[in-house]
């Protein structure tokens, strides 16, 4: 799986990339079929103590699937993130297992 990572107006993070690209190795293994992912890292100033955003999309075969988290941290939104993309995931596996 191709992994692109892209910082909106802020500085590379090379603990947050291995970081990203370990968790999204995992998701790899178990969902082979996984092409890429564009994953998105901005902050955003939040009262609430939030804005630390992660948007990440997915190419696979069929639509693309996208999610996004804000959180306190970045390591938070990320895991967030990839729990959302994995219940996509599920589904999208169990309709391919009705086309075989």
């Amino acid at each position: 799986m191709t992994v692109n990572i892209q910082y909106v107006q802020m500085s590379r993070s090379e603990a947050m990339d291995s970081y990203v690209n370990n968790k999204l190795e995992k998701l790899g293994k178990k969902y082979d079929w996984v092409i890429s992912a564009e994953v998105h890292f901005e902050k955003e100033n939040d009262p609430s103590g939030k804005g630390k955003i992660c948007k990440i999309e997915l190419s696979l075969p069929g639509p693309r699937i996208f999610a996004t988290s804000n959180e306190t941290t970045f390591e938070n939104a990320v895991k967030k993130t990839i729990k959302d993309l994995e219940i996509q995931l599920k589904k999208r596996k169990q309709i391919f297992a009705g086309h075989k």
